[in-house]
């Protein structure tokens, strides 16, 4: 390597380094430094700096701890100092958006949702700065040092610039969300597609933990994939993404806010689903559904007391959704499918038609072993946007930048 690739190389193991040793502090705290030393494959000369650079700038601290087996006196360890740190998370979906004031630990000091209407004559973008820094402001009194923002929202993104180029719902076209707030607050803003966003979530804290390789599929407001391959969430830092929503399933199908016709979240989408009940419902006089409003949860309920029109309707949404699934499987051979949806409270008639689709058109060798299950989390609040800040600490990107202050 020349020399002006040096410091650039020295810089990233450093960084690499100390988010691997944060990452083993937060999963084994206590923990003492000769132990952090084994664990980490680092030289305890390493681990001694890496520690007092922690420790000064106070996101680890000293404790003491009785080691297992032994009955000496209590061992100095090393845990995370997270209280004295804060960051904001939010949310951006339908109408609505979600602040939440956390600290390092992930507990939520302070949580609002806010209204973010549709039709709104004023600019989105000046809209949510607006409403994030009167969040800041009405807090100030329970702010300690912040770290940074994280925001998930639907759509199409572009991750590295904080460009929204798209979303439902919102008829706007490539926002510079990330760039106008990093300007403003002066922090490092993290944007996220949700999908991917609570991929990471399930990883870290969910039913991916411990996985190599897993497809997620979202089956809600919007409808999207995120994909585990070998451990790692794939496209996290990119604009290139796993997009099974704007996948075209009927040509003749009605036109979706990406351009095209006939799209899967034109089919899927819970409002998409909760309108083809509407208006299938004249044809099933008998159907439970006259008698309760037209909601997802009264839809599932319906389905599981053996309602056809709905047991119709989840399974049609099983069977589109399927079909790609089924693709999916052939190319990533995952280990498992989690199902993120309200359609989870009708798994018994959702997953085997998804299952059907995948044993009939992927390899008997991939999807033989295969088995659905829901997502633990489901993605109403800021957890995901929680877990983007989680894997800039694990990664070191965002404690390089604490360190430096």
């Amino acid at each position: 390597m020349n020399r002006e690739g040096q410091p650039g190389h020295i810089d990233h193991i450093k960084q690499t380094n100390t988010g691997a040793v944060y990452r083993l502090i937060d999963l084994y705290g206590p923990i003492s430094r000769i132990e952090l030393s084994k664990v980490s494959n680092l030289a305890p000369a390493s681990i001694t700096k890496i520690v007092r650079e922690l420790y000064d700038a106070h996101l680890v601290k000293e404790t003491e701890f009785n080691e297992v087996g032994s009955r000496g006196r209590p061992a100095v360890g090393i845990e995370l100092d997270t209280q004295a740190w804060h960051y904001l998370t939010a949310r951006i979906h339908h109408g609505c958006l979600t602040l939440a004031l956390r600290d390092l630990s992930n507990l939520i000091i302070v949580e609002e949702q806010i209204d973010l209407p549709i039709d709104n004559s004023s600019s989105l973008l000046d809209r949510i700065v607006y409403l994030v820094e009167s969040f800041f402001t009405r807090h100030q009194k329970r702010l300690e040092r912040l770290t940074a923002i994280a925001i998930t929202l639907p759509g199409i993104i572009d991750a590295t610039t904080g460009i929204v180029h798209k979303m439902p719902f919102y008829n706007e076209e490539n926002v510079p969300l990330g760039p106008r707030l990093r300007q403003r607050t002066g922090l490092p803003v993290f944007i996220q597609q949700d999908v991917c966003a609570w991929t990471i979530s399930e990883a870290l804290y969910g039913a991916s933990q411990g996985c190599q390789n897993v497809i997620q599929i979202v089956i809600d407001d919007v409808v999207g994939a995120s994909v585990i391959s070998g451990g790692r969430v794939l496209h996290i830092d990119s604009s290139s993404r796993i997009e099974i929503g704007h996948t075209q399933i009927d040509p003749n199908g009605k036109p979706c806010y990406c351009g095209n016709h006939g799209c899967l979240e034109t089919i899927a989408s819970i409002g998409s689903i909760l309108e083809r009940a509407q208006q299938q419902l004249p044809l099933y006089p008998k159907s439970l559904m006259h008698y309760r409003a037209v909601t997802i949860e009264n839809l599932c309920d319906a389905a599981n007391k053996g309602d056809i029109l709905a047991q119709n309707i989840i399974n049609h949404v099983g069977t589109s959704v399927g079909q790609i699934v089924a693709v999916m499987v052939n190319i990533f051979n995952p280990e498992k499918i989690l199902i993120g949806s309200p359609l989870n409270a009708s798994a018994a008639i959702l997953y085997p038609a998804i299952e059907k689709c995948i044993h009939q058109q992927s390899l008997p060798q991939y999807s033989s072993p295969i088995h659905i299950e829901p997502t633990r989390f489901m993605n109403k609040g800021t957890i995901p946007g929680a877990a983007l800040v989680k894997m800039a600490l694990y990664n070191g990107s965002l404690l390089v930048k604490l360190l430096q202050g």
